[in-house]
């Protein structure tokens, strides 16, 4: 039996296994391979740890739980079903483990625009997230990817990194008149064209090619693209979820399932890699406190 079952070894499981080692917890961290960022060069943001790149994190993450006896497998988690002492967790090797709680860390996957030549650059000069990749892109070319009012607040937004902002809605615009208003009051020029393709040199972007064959001069590219969480277990097991697909939960991850925690960008709005991580380990605290709870450790 486990004290916690850690599903997802990015920042926020990863930070949320460190705090519980710590608390001498038995915990069990089972991570899929497949984390959000692995095309991106650089994460940003976090300080002490800027420009360094994603992958070399979470080994740096992984070498810390060593001295604290933290059982890492390299698995993906196929089902979790409640049972009278908490939960049993079922593995894609055939696997299975007890656990008297659960935290899932796993995350979102982005759902790129079906553009041919986008994926090449994808993590290079292609991002979702101004915060994470604006710096690196300041002052030049941007071409935004979107339609409607995301669309349109993210090419407002990127002003703030350069002057030179485009705004393309592949295919036609869905924007209400007072997003015209304010884009063209801030000379962000709206392309309604299909992209045909993004043209580019190893990934670094020169032409949006549209399908009446026009080309549209570019240095980078931000998307406002839907995501979804990468694990759809919390929706399995009854939790509610908020309009954009992410599961809801306290301050301290806890969803409406007593026994199930959710951190990370499957759960909250600001998806940085530093947030992420703070989430965990504020996660791994609330758990910690449940388990001496249910102990009879805690003042009542």
């Amino acid at each position: 039996m486990y004290d916690v079952v850690i599903v997802g070894g990015g920042p926020a499981g990863l930070s949320a296994a460190l705090v519980l080692g710590r608390c001498r917890r038995r915990v069990l961290l089972c991570d899929a391979g497949t984390p959000r960022n692995e095309r991106a060069r650089e994460l940003h943001g976090y300080l002490t740890r800027d420009g360094m790149p994603p992958l070399e994190l979470l080994g740096a993450g992984r070498r810390e739980l060593t001295p604290y006896g933290i059982e890492l497998r390299d698995v993906r988690v196929m089902a979790v079903d409640t049972n009278p002492d908490g939960f049993t967790v079922a593995m894609a090797d055939g696997g299975t483990a007890n656990t008297r709680t659960v935290l899932i860390a796993s995350g979102v996957s982005d759902d790129l625009p079906d553009i041919a030549g986008l994926d090449e650059c994808y993590g290079i000069t292609a991002h979702h997230c101004p915060y994470c990749d604006g710096w690196e892109e300041r002052e030049k070319a941007i071409a935004v990817i979107g339609n409607g009012a995301s669309g349109s607040a993210l090419a407002l937004a990127l002003k703030t990194w350069s002057d030179k902002i485009l705004f393309c809605t592949n295919g036609r615009a869905r924007l209400q008149a007072v997003h015209r208003r304010q884009l063209a009051a801030h000379d962000i020029g709206v392309h309604e064209g299909r992209i045909a393709r993004v043209e580019h040199e190893r990934g670094r972007v020169t032409f949006l090619a549209l399908d009446g064959g026009d080309r549209i001069a570019c240095d980078a590219i931000f998307m406002s693209t839907h995501q979804r969480p990468q694990c759809a277990l919390p929706k399995v097991l009854g939790c509610d979820l908020n309009r954009h697909g992410l599961v809801k939960t306290d301050h301290l991850g806890q969803t409406r399932v007593p026994g199930l925690y959710v951190a990370g960008d499957a759960s909250r709005d600001v998806q940085f890699v530093i947030v992420a991580a703070a989430e965990g380990a504020k996660a791994a605290v609330a758990i910690n406190k449940a388990l001496q709870a249910s102990a009879g450790l805690a003042v009542t």
